[in-house]
């Protein structure tokens, strides 16, 4: 699939992981469009690259529709990205004085993490088969999604997080074969420890505990290598239904 031209929406487009793959789209040549909650960031982006910033809340189904409506009048709909943050609760299930974990905590995680995953998938598919098939196979875009390591080795206290990115992994393949007959792609970047702007003063102290637990490369990863994948998975036509890990070969230890 050519990226050239293609309208692209990215949610979550404003945040550490959105933001530089925004600037990789936008740099191939789409014409995206930035969905998220974070005003200022996005009307910066706006302003630097000429695409458009459009207020969005994942999990509420008019404020998805409106965003991939701009998207399909920007170009050829062909890319949807779902990279979009947000608070997530923790803690030990049975915690030491011996209260359960909070439930409205974990379903407000799961409803950002999970439900609103799930809200943009299917709002960008229904939209991208309007469109006309762009080649012979009968392609006509791409669905990519951020799930998690997490939700492989979710570690102590990570419990709801996990088990939303789980949900997130579980529903690729899926997502992929529901929409295989109209030609629409679905596949999941798993990223270990990035480090994003949104760490602020931390980032030194995580980078010296999280860097030396990788494999290989012994650091952190960079947004940028979460971008460029993004855009091997929207150009290489084969890849499908899969969640490819992007961690330097790091396991999350149990805490």
């Amino acid at each position: 699939m050519h990226i050239d031209g293609s309208s692209a929406l990215v949610v979550g487009g404003a945040g550490g992981l959105g933001e530089a793959t925004v600037r990789r789209l936008h740099a191939a040549g789409a014409r995206v469009v930035v969905a998220d909650l974070a005003d200022d960031k996005g009307k910066a982006l706006e302003a630097e690259l000429g695409v458009r910033y459009v207020r969005t809340d994942a999990t509420d189904e008019d404020s998805v529709g409106a965003a991939v409506e701009v998207a399909e009048g920007a170009g050829e709909f062909r890319i949807a990205v779902d990279c979009h943050g947000g608070p997530a609760s923790g803690g030990r299930l049975v915690g030491k004085d011996g209260a359960p974990l909070d439930l409205a905590g974990f379903r407000s995680t799961v409803d950002v993490y999970l439900t609103g995953v799930f809200n943009v998938v299917r709002m960008a598919a229904a939209a991208l088969a309007r469109t006309a098939p762009h080649d012979e196979d009968g392609g006509r875009g791409v669905i990519v999604t951020t799930s998690s390591i997490a939700a492989y080795e979710g570690q102590i206290g990570q419990l709801p997080y996990a088990a939303a990115k789980g949900g997130v992994s579980a529903m690729t393949l899926v997502a992929a074969r529901d929409l295989s007959p109209l030609g629409i792609r679905v596949v999941s970047v798993a990223p270990g420890t990035v480090l994003t702007p949104a760490y602020g003063k931390a980032a030194d102290r995580l980078e010296a505990y999280w860097g030396p637990q990788v494999p290989h490369p012994r650091r952190m990863g960079r947004p940028q290598e979460y971008a460029a994948l993004v855009q091997h998975l929207c150009e290489n036509d084969y890849l499908n239904g899969e969640v490819v890990r992007l961690d330097g070969a790091l396991r999350f230890p149990p805490k």
